[in-house]
């Protein structure tokens, strides 16, 4: 089991204990609800003063504050964005270590920001380090890891797409559901990448390593990203999924394919 306690359905359910520890950054959320429910601002006090990083605060605080936008992930990419210039500017870099292996999944998910933020020389090398973003064991840092990079990727696909098809082949299923998952054409509360929606052929080679694969989280993103495609190219999608029928006729393509095409069968 990922995590062994049951999280409450509603923030109201939530225990004032299981509260004050997640703003203690002494445990993850174990659900959507308590991660919607963690207090960033006070997570990051109480984080900074823990790791005697008090001098940090107030410009982290100026850098949420000045958002126009104060939602979840936008407080959490300014305070990564912030704390990693903020690090930069103390010579501190013992502090991604901090944050990058913390027990707050919350905290983890700041680290995901410092490595956005950091000068690479290349997509090969953003993508080396945010990998273990993309294997973390808890679901909150793994969406925010494609989240935090699909702008990258979108701007440099085609180097970014022959890096993800050797991701593929990894031995962990977040790694591999990371490569579909951060190049849907659409996505899930991000912007759409256009050249997949209209030439979707670009990312045939990570589709078809993946069309029967084993683990069902995979199998789903897969299924989603040609759910994706077929908005705007019902060709490709309705091509692919017959030919995967006729050449994969296992238990896994057949899924893949009935979820892929379940836009186009409500037409």
């Amino acid at each position: 089991m990922e995590f062994e306690r049951k999280g409450a359905r509603s923030l109201k359910d939530i225990p004032n204990d299981v509260l004050q520890h997640l703003n203690q950054g002494k445990i993850s959320s174990v659900n959507l609800t308590e991660w919607l429910a963690v207090d960033q601002t006070l997570l990051l006090k109480n984080i900074l003063k823990a790791h005697s990083r008090e001098s940090y605060l107030k410009p982290v605080l100026s850098a949420v504050e000045s958002l126009k936008n104060q939602t979840v992930n936008t407080v959490n990419k300014a305070i990564g964005a912030q704390l990693y210039r903020e690090s930069i500017n103390s010579n501190d870099e013992a502090f991604f270590e901090i944050l990058s292996q913390h027990t707050s999944d919350m905290v983890r998910c700041w680290a995901v920001y410092t490595i956005i933020n950091k000068p690479f020389k290349s997509v090969s090398e953003t993508l080396h380090f945010i990998q273990v973003f993309a294997a973390d064991q808890h679901f909150g840092v793994r969406e925010i890891a494609w989240m935090a990079v699909r702008p990258l990727v979108a701007a440099h696909l085609e180097e970014a797409l022959l890096i993800l098809e050797n991701w593929t082949m990894h031995e962990d299923e977040n790694v591999r559901r990371f490569a579909t998952e951060v190049t849907r054409p659409r996505g899930v509360w991000c912007e759409h990448i256009e050249e997949l929606k209209q030439t979707p052929e670009m990312a045939v080679t990570i589709l078809e390593a993946l069309r029967a694969d084993s683990s069902l989280y995979v199998q789903n993103s897969v299924a989603n990203w040609l759910n994706d495609a077929s908005k705007t190219r019902p060709d490709f999608v309705q091509t692919i999924c017959e030919r995967w029928n006729n050449e994969s006729p296992v238990k896994a393509t057949a899924y893949i394919v009935k979820r892929a095409l379940r836009t186009l069968h409500k037409k």
